[in-house]
C-alpha cells in the first residue's frame, strides 16, 4: 500500500501530540497577546486617549540624566506605545533611537537574545535582525508565563473596556437613529393629504411631529371627545436604562487602570483635589515606569541613567515642602549649636538623599 495508507502492523503505532507548554503553544499564545494588545476595543474612546495624553506629556517632560538619546520625542512615543500596547522597542544607533513598529524575538531562559525588527519608512519599512544589547525593550504588565511580552492597562481591564465601547456605540446609534424630539399629536378626521401637509409643516431641525387621527370619534358625526387629544412624546427614556451611571462607572474604571483618579474629571473637583490626582498619577504610575526605562537604558547604554517625573510635573505640595525645608534648616542649626552631628541626626529620622 502506498501513502496515505499505512501498512497494518502487529503493534499499534504511537501517536505523538504537542503538549500544552510546547514551543508551538507558546508562539501562538505570544502572537495572540500581541494582536490583542495592539487592537483594543476601546482605544479610540475619549477616555483612553485622555489618559494616554497624560502619559505622553508627563514622560516627555521628565528630566533625563546620563544620556542624550532619550529625547522628549522618543519618550512621548514610548509612553503612547506603553499605554496602548504595553511595550515599546527602539533600536540603538549612534545618532539616536529608531522606533520599531513590529518585532519578533528569540529568548533563552526567559530573556530575549535576538530581535527581528521592522523599522518604518515613508517608502515602506525594512526588516533588520539585531541582538538584545542593541535595542531598548520597554514593557509593562508582563506576567510570569511570558515575562518578555508586555500588556497594556486597556487589555488588563478588558471587561471594562468592552463595556465602555459598547455603551458609547449604543449611545451613538441612539443619537443617530432614535426619534429624538419627535411627538405624536391627535387630529380629527381629515383627508390623508391634508394631514401629510400639516405634518410636514411641523417638522423641525431634529425631530418631526406625527399627526394621527383621533380614535374616539362618535358615530353620529358629532365632535371628537377630548380624552385622547393629548400629544405623546416618542423620545426614548434613556434614564431607565441607566446608561449614564454605566458610562460613568466604565470611564472611572478605565481611568483607574491608567493611574488617573476619577475625581480628575469630576466637574465639582477643586484645585487641591486636582493636585492630589496629579501626584497620584506621577508617583504611583509614571515614576515606576520611568525607573524601568532608566534601568533598561542603564543596562544597554553602559552608563547610569536617571529619569525623574516628579520635579518637572511639580507633583508635590510646594507649600508643605517649603515649610519642611524651613524646619529642617532650623533643626540643623540647633543641632550644630548643641554639638550634635547633623548626619547622625538625619539618620535618626531615616532621612536619605534621593
Amino acid at each position: 500500500m502506498f501513502w496515505p495508507f499505512k501498512r497494518a502492523k502487529a503493534e499499534p503505532s504511537t501517536e505523538t501530540r504537542s503538549s500544552g507548554s510546547g514551543y508551538t503553544t507558546q508562539i501562538m499564545a505570544a502572537r495572540a497577546d500581541y494582536i490583542t494588545g495592539v487592537d483594543g476595543v476601546a482605544e479610540l474612546t475619549g477616555t483612553v486617549q485622555g489618559a494616554v495624553s497624560l502619559w505622553e506629556g508627563a514622560l516627555s517632560l521628565s528630566d533625563v540624566e546620563g544620556t542624550d538619546l532619550l529625547t522628549p520625542r522618543d519618550l512621548a512615543l514610548a509612553a503612547r506605545s506603553l499605554a496602548l500596547r504595553g511595550e515599546a522597542l527602539f533600536v540603538i544607533r549612534e545618532d539616536g533611537l529608531l522606533p520599531c513598529s513590529d518585532w519578533d524575538l528569540t529568548t533563552r531562559l526567559s530573556r530575549p537574545i535576538a530581535y527581528r525588527v521592522g523599522i518604518p519608512d515613508t517608502g515602506g519599512g525594512r526588516t533588520e535582525t539585531v541582538l538584545a544589547g542593541e535595542v531598548l525593550h520597554l514593557r509593562i504588565g508582563a506576567d510570569m508565563g511570558m515575562p518578555y511580552v508586555g500588556q497594556s492597562p486597556l487589555r488588563r481591564a478588558r471587561l471594562t473596556a468592552g463595556l465602555l465601547q459598547t455603551v458609547e456605540t449604543a449611545l451613538s446609534e441612539i443619537y443617530a437613529n432614535a426619534p429624538l424630539g419627535s411627538s405624536v399629536i391627535p387630529f380629527p378626521e381629515a383627508p390623508e393629504q391634508d394631514m401629510g401637509d400639516l405634518a410636514r409643516g411641523f417638522r423641525g431641525f431634529r425631530g418631526k411631529v406625527l399627526v394621527r387621527e383621533s380614535v374616539n370619534v362618535t358615530a353620529a358625526g358629532g365632535p371628537a371627545p377630548q380624552t385622547d387629544m393629548k400629544a405623546n412624546d416618542v423620545t426614548p427614556d434613556l434614564s431607565r436604562a441607566m446608561t449614564r451611571e454605566t458610562l460613568a462607572a466604565a470611564r472611572a474604571s478605565i481611568e483607574r487602570a491608567y493611574g488617573v483618579l476619577p475625581a480628575w474629571n469630576n466637574p465639582a473637583t477643586t484645585g487641591p483635589a486636582i493636585r492630589e490626582c496629579q501626584r497620584e498619577l506621577a508617583q504611583w504610575t509614571l515614576m515606576p515606569i520611568a525607573k524601568m526605562i532608566a534601568q533598561e537604558a542603564t543596562e544597554k547604554l553602559g552608563s547610569p541613567v536617571r529619569l525623574d517625573v516628579m520635579r518637572p510635573l511639580q507633583a508635590f505640595d510646594a507649600g508643605g515642602r517649603a515649610r519642611a525645608l524651613s524646619g529642617i534648616v532650623q533643626t540643623l542649626a540647633l543641632a550644630k549649636e548643641a554639638g550634635v552631628n547633623p548626619e547622625t541626626a538625619l539618620k535618626l529620622v531615616d532621612w536619605k538623599e534621593g
